[in-house]
């Protein structure tokens, strides 16, 4: 029986715990925190902190495991190169190609290098450099830790007098003391953030949608809502997706499912934000088995133990989907999920994590979502009118009676 070492122990990890086991794999999670959900349905479990890469490959070492992942997980990806590589298991890409693309001021600087499309930016780890040098962007401009994921830390500065707040709410959210000041790109329609897939470095799949974010969440560019397919144009598309490739190509890359998030600017310029090798949070990777029928899942846990991965092919989309990440705008208790009479037709999955009396938190990242909607709406028109306003057909209900 091969065993799976799986970084970390969020929710997104239940369908990869379950295609392991499917594939009659035994299934070993490992983090720092005992009660998370994945532990729980996984065959075995480790307290050790995934960012510590000695002590996860002591472990993996000693389990005599027969691959590592980290999906899902953004601080376990790098962990899970490193140990691929010193054990020779099978890896997503060589580990300095997978440090380069976690690391938002390395990447940038990569893609400035390399001749791409990219934003001005520059990382720093002094807020009195960051401070001096400020003067050479143009506001607004976007102020973010280099190796964290989710929009955590993330705020927009409109002028000099806000650059220092937001430099150290982004200190707080960095584990290696490291942010970057980035010009902030005005986007044309809707960004996208959705996963894709190379075999052996060639892309396989491709996709793109549009991704929705709620402006009243106490961060506002933390997404809650997602579409397929998308309305980025197929020319535009068609560069993105030779772009990401050529990245892949320049990294060495192998075989992997991909993070990617993608934003047309105002500019008319298409630029490629993010590239992780992992899944994506809120669900991405179950949303396009959804709607096209593709099991990315499935091949990064084959990809992972080192069989062949199932054939794949560019998506072709079945219907008019979306996802909403379930949130609560305060603090409080969970009461109950309000959903419209005439919204119900188009639910697919109710997938909710909470009970009556539950704490919530307000919405400020992925990991304040308590559940999720899978929606395939009759027509295109109604999906994108619905999506254009969540609240008014679907409310989490908190003890205090607000809803979100």
């Amino acid at each position: 029986m091969k065993k799976l070492l799986l970084l970390g122990g969020s929710r997104y990890l239940v369908p990869v715990i379950r295609e392991a086991k499917a594939l009659g794999c035994h299934t070993i999670t490992c983090d720092y925190l005992p009660h998370n959900y994945a532990h729980q349905i996984s065959d075995e479990y480790h307290n050790v902190s995934i960012t510590d890469m000695e002590a996860t490959l002591n472990l993996a070492r000693e389990l005599k495991v027969d691959g590592v992942m980290s999906f899902a997980c953004d601080p376990g990806v790098i962990t899970a190169a490193y140990v691929a590589e010193q054990l020779g298991l099978p890896n997503v890409g060589p580990y300095e190609s997978v440090a380069i693309l976690q690391d938002k001021g390395r990447f940038r600087a990569f893609l400035r290098d390399n001749g791409f499309t990219v934003p001005g930016s520059r990382s720093f780890d002094d807020i009195g450099a960051a401070l001096r040098e400020a003067e050479s962007f143009s506001y607004p401009l976007i102020v973010k830790p280099v190796d964290n994921a989710g929009s955590k830390g993330v705020r927009r500065v409109n002028g000099p007098e806000e650059l220092e707040q937001a430099i150290r709410y982004a200190l707080s959210f960095t584990r290696c003391g490291r942010f970057i000041l980035e010009d902030f790109i005005e986007k044309e329609g809707f960004s996208s953030d959705t996963d894709c897939f190379s075999v052996d470095g060639e892309l396989k799949f491709v996709s793109f949608n549009n991704q929705y974010f709620d402006s009243k969440a106490s961060n506002p560019y933390a997404p809650d809502g997602y579409t397929w397919p998308s309305t980025i144009p197929a020319v535009q598309q068609k560069e993105l997706r030779n772009e990401l490739q050529r990245l892949l190509h320049l990294l060495k890359m192998r075989t992997s499912v991909y993070n990617v998030e993608v934003r047309l600017g105002k500019d008319g310029k298409a630029y490629l934000m993010e590239v992780s090798p992992r899944g994506g949070g809120n669900r991405l990777s179950e949303m396009l088995e959804y709607t096209t029928g593709t099991r990315l899942i499935h091949n990064a846990v084959r990809a992972a133990l080192g069989m062949p991965v199932e054939e794949m092919h560019d998506p072709v989309y079945h219907g008019h989907w979306s996802i909403v990440m379930l949130h609560a705008s305060q603090n409080g208790a969970f009461r109950n999920l309000w959903i419209a009479e005439d919204a119900k037709p188009s639910v697919v999955e109710e997938d909710l994590w909470v009970q009556p009396g539950t704490p919530v938190e307000a919405f400020a990242g992925a990991s304040n979502a308590i559940g999720s909607l899978v929606l395939n709406w009759s027509t295109e028109e109604e999906r994108d009118t619905r999506m254009a306003d969540v609240s008014s057909w679907v409310r989490v209900i908190t003890e205090s009676g607000a809803d979100a």
